[in-house]
């Protein structure tokens, strides 16, 4: 079970480590959901740090559940994002994160370092 929940955390910060990477860098693909939702364009700023970090504190064995439910949140809101702006299959790579989370959620004190 411990290798299921590692590739779980792996996809997670994967898909966070790109995600807010390109947000921070003010890629349009990653920033204009955030224009159509009727967000300022600092929250994309501010969502791509959050990714960053929630990435990387996944691994903490202090903060993996912290981290995990902070990406959840953000996944429910790419989630609906997708569900009303873009078809629904463009906001797979969220249901799969969403659903990771859930994964490591289930899995009190999950992470690897500390």
């Amino acid at each position: 079970m411990k290798y299921a929940t590692w590739a779980a955390m792996a996809v997670v910060t994967l898909i966070m480590l790109m995600g807010g990477v390109m947000k921070l860098m003010g890629d349009p693909m990653a920033t204009t959901s955030f224009g159509v939702l009727g967000l300022p364009a600092w929250f994309a700023t501010f969502i791509g740090i959050c990714e960053i970090a929630g990435g990387i504190g996944i691994w903490l064995r202090r903060t993996s559940m912290l981290a995990a439910i902070g990406i959840a949140i953000i996944m429910v809101g790419a989630i609906y994002y997708h569900v009303v702006h873009t078809p629904i299959s463009e906001g797979i790579p969220a249901i799969v994160v969403l659903l990771c989370c859930g994964w490591i959620i289930s899995r009190k004190g999950t992470g690897v370092i500390g």
